[in-house]
């Protein structure tokens, strides 16, 4: 059994396709709703080394206090930006998967197939209906 954390929120469409690729895959994920349950800060911290970006790129501007917090502000350091986002977790972009592959901020959905150990099952499609598997379980290109 392949160990999957999706870091998720069912609202967002992105998040729900991304747990649909990996189901795609045959294996059921852990899945953990961050808005319910947010990561430690020291958590958070290790995913955005992991994943090789920074807290700025980790953060959701869309639907979220982010201009209200002046989070634009370019003079602000990562601390402070992980501080709004452990004080609002919505702040945080998803979804995050951690996989014995690595971490990533799977935005667009399908770049969570660069981190899964095992092939897609059959064809899979967006819920906009944007064909991204074949049904050889093959990577569609765009």
């Amino acid at each position: 059994m392949t160990d999957i954390i999706i870091y998720h929120n069912p609202d967002c469409g992105t998040s729900r396709n991304t747990l649909a690729l990996i189901r795609n895959a045959g294996i059921e994920p852990h899945i953990v709703e961050y808005l319910k349950t947010p990561p430690s800060r020291v958590l958070l911290d290790q995913l955005i080394e992991r994943a090789g970006i920074t807290p700025r790129d980790l953060l959701r501007e869309k639907g979220t206090p982010y201009a209200e917090l002046g989070l634009g502000d370019e003079s602000l350091d990562d601390s402070a930006l992980i501080d709004a986002m452990m004080a609002h977790p919505v702040l945080i972009n998803r979804p995050l998967v951690v996989s014995p592959l690595g971490v990533k901020l799977c935005r667009p959905s399908e770049a969570v197939l660069d981190i899964l150990p095992a092939r897609q099952l059959g064809a899979f499609a967006k819920e906009d209906g944007e064909q991204v598997v074949d049904a050889a379980g093959n990577r569609v290109q765009a």
